[in-house]
């Protein structure tokens, strides 16, 4: 199901991948570990860690502000120096000096956040409710690091990605959740603030555990002992393989023509073209299509560059493109390239087809499932000198964001697959294969100093529930020990309600296990969860609202971490009281009572006798409690609040907050029975 979504959140791959489209460096060239580079934000008050390679032997001096230290690379060509911790500030200048010198401007010192998970992470602002006004109004003081790294089956040592200025262009694609929570904090704080987003849709939260972990904890380890087999046996990942492939040309559109080439869309014509802001999925714009649709743009080229090679970016295109420059193909990708929805187009333009003046670049873009279009940020997009040894100011590269022209040449009803058909390739090719992401994408900079923590993800362990009371205080752990630090602030958000279609029966449903096995890891120390059971969307599994998503986990964030005297969570259950033919419930957090989102009696609650048969409860308030019965049980025993995949719950607080999900009972739920067989 998540799956559908996979390509358009994996592929907002920073502009710092660019550097792969030119010739490599020498070797001896002095480079940094992940994270470091121009607007970085480095968390104050820590003691700073810098690191990277150089030639081994290297001395290398570095400098920060009024912090100073030398090194020397080791036999591997490994640096790292320590500088003094640094208050809230900047900006300052990085400089790290040796047989080369690199310069980073515009450092800050404040607050750093990771923020990981899935596609509710990763929904960027521009797909969210008020997304586009909220860009629009400014996030001065925030700083935004987005991280893409192919899936890898070892630890990484470094991620593509870079800082930018948190702008209307650069937080437009950003995680929304992250935005929001980070803008409250800089807002409520007064430093600068930055976040480090580092999620992919669709992903299961073992994806995201280091393998240690896994093979540390008995029922988990058959996780990695398949992925080992799948490694090593060639034979059966090439069988896999096979069948992988031809699920996909059963399951997916095939492109089988390019009618917009031979009709001469790559230089003019095709008769009337509308308009589209790239970058830019075209869902975003109204487009719900699959298929192919071309795109297209005039570049003015100055006169120094007639004649001249140019490199030419368009960041990652989901799915297939083929490109060209006045009417001649300069590069393609298709499903022959690994992760292709997410590998950023960097094509060399021939300097015969460079004139002065007026260009035509047109892309073909095929959309075989999912969504479609240009899927990176507006910085990846443009178009320089490809010699890199040219560095004056006219060579400056021409952005190609903006607006562009458009006109559909295949359009295709959006497939709906059946993803459980689809086989399972464990490894590097497969984001859903556990350890992958972590260390593709997390471990490169673990260890790095940061605030804490901020994760929204279990849609792809829903079905999982009982594993998961494991799976995620194991994964917590395991973070926080490659940190170094076991109170590292985690704070994460419970799913919220979603439930299309036939709902499970009463008291029963898969999101509700996956919510209480989220609640249980609240057992870890300094962990907080925002409860989200009243803005999610039943037929939408990437709900909308954001904003109140960030804010929660904002609200958590200064109570927790920054000892503000902030309220931030709703009613939680903290006692039954049996009294005849009705159950009187406790809360704790009322903050000055109890209320509902609609004014009327609370909803949401369930109630069983002894035969646990659950029935839909009437319920009322009664200053911090809240009465509960059904006429037809005289001896209730249990209830449950929030319990279903969309409940339908009303319950807050006079902050405003919503009632965490609960049940008084400990019965064997439906994933707790199905593991045990």
């Amino acid at each position: 199901m998540l799956q559908r979504f996979r390509p358009a959140l994996l592929a907002a791959v920073s502009a710092a991948a660019v550097a792969g489209a030119f010739p490599a460096r020498a070797r001896a060239e002095v480079k940094v570990d992940a994270l470091i580079g121009d607007h970085m934000v480095i968390q104050r008050d820590r003691p700073v860690r810098l690191g990277g390679t150089a030639a081994p032997g290297e001395a290398l001096t570095v400098t920060l502000a009024a912090g100073k230290a030398a090194t020397k690379a080791d036999a591997r060509g490994r640096w790292s120096v320590t500088l003094p911790a640094m208050a809230a500030g900047g900006p300052f200048t990085l400089r790290i000096a040796g047989a080369t010198t690199l310069t980073f401007a515009d450092v800050m010192s404040g607050e750093v956040w990771v923020a990981s998970g899935q596609s509710n992470m990763e929904l960027p602002l521009q797909r969210t409710k008020g997304g586009a006004d909220a860009a629009a109004l400014g996030c001065s003081g925030l700083r935004l690091f987005t991280v893409v790294s192919p899936p890898a089956v070892t630890p990484a040592t470094t991620v593509r990605g870079e800082w930018h200025d948190c702008d209307a262009a650069s937080a437009t694609t950003f995680s929304a959740a992250a935005f929001h929570f980070g803008r409250d904090l800089h807002r409520a704080l007064g430093v600068p603030v930055g976040v480090v987003q580092s999620a992919v849709g669709g992903t299961p939260a073992e994806a995201w555990t280091p393998r240690e972990a896994l093979r540390a904890e008995p029922t988990l380890a058959p996780m990695v002992e398949a992925l080992d087999r799948a490694m090593s046996d060639t034979a059966l990942r090439d069988e896999l393989a096979k069948k992988l492939a031809a699920w996909e040309a059963k399951n997916f559109y095939q492109d089988d023509a390019n009618k917009g080439e031979k009709a001469g869309w790559a230089r003019a014509g095709g008769g009337r073209w509308a308009t589209m802001e790239i970058p830019q999925l075209w869902e975003n714009a109204g487009l719900t299509i699959d298929g192919a649709v071309w795109f297209r743009r005039e570049v003015t080229v100055p006169e120094a560059w007639a004649g001249k090679d140019l490199a030419l970016s368009l960041g990652a295109i989901d799915d297939f493109d083929t490109t060209y420059w006045n009417g001649e193909r300069v590069g393609a990708i298709g499903a022959e390239t690994p992760q292709y929805y997410a590998a950023p187009r960097h094509y060399t333009v021939p300097g015969k087809l460079v004139k002065a003046g007026r260009n035509v670049l047109a892309v073909r873009v095929f959309d075989h499932f999912g969504n479609g279009g240009f899927a990176g940020a507006p910085a990846q997009m443009n178009v320089r000198p490809a010699a890199r040894a040219a560095t004056t100011r006219g060579d400056a590269p021409l952005p190609l964001a903006g607006t562009w022209s458009y006109k559909i040449e295949r359009k295709l009803k959006p497939i709906v697959a059946d993803w459980n058909s689809r086989p399972k390739l464990l490894g590097p090719d497969d984001n859903n294969s556990p350890t992958v992401l972590w260390n593709a994408m997390v471990a490169p900079f673990a260890g790095t100093p940061i605030a804490g923590v901020i994760w929204y993800q279990g849609e792809s362990n829903a079905e999982r529930a009982a594993q998961y009371r494991t799976l995620f205080p194991v994964m917590i752990r395991a973070w926080r020990a490659a940190w170094g630090d076991p109170k590292l602030p985690f704070l994460y958000v419970q799913l919220p309600n979603f439930g299309p279609g036939a709902q499970p029966p009463l008291g029963e449903g898969p999101w509700a296990e996956l919510r209480e096995a989220q609640a249980l890891a609240l057992r870890e120390p300094r962990t907080a969860m925002a409860v989200t059971l009243d803005i999610g969307e039943p037929n939408d599994i990437h709900p909308r609202e954001k904003q109140e998503v960030g804010r929660r986990l904002a609200l958590a964030a200064l109570k927790m971490v920054y000892g503000r005297d902030v309220i931030a969570s709703g009613p939680t259950f903290s006692a039954a009281i049996r009294d005849g033919g009705v159950i009187k419930l406790r809360f704790g957090n009322v903050a000055g009572g109890l209320t509902t989102s609609d004014g009327a009696p609370p909803r949401g609650f369930l109630i069983a006798g002894a035969d646990r048969v659950w029935k839909l409860a009437e319920a009322h308030i009664d200053n911090a409690m809240v009465i509960v019965r059904n006429a037809e049980i005289a001896e209730p025993v249990a209830v449950r609040y929030g319990w279903g995949n969309d409940p339908g719950a009303t319950l807050r607080n006079q902050a405003d907050l919503p009632a965490a999900p609960f049940r008084t009972d400990d019965w064997a739920t439906a994933s707790v029975t199905a593991t045990a067989k």
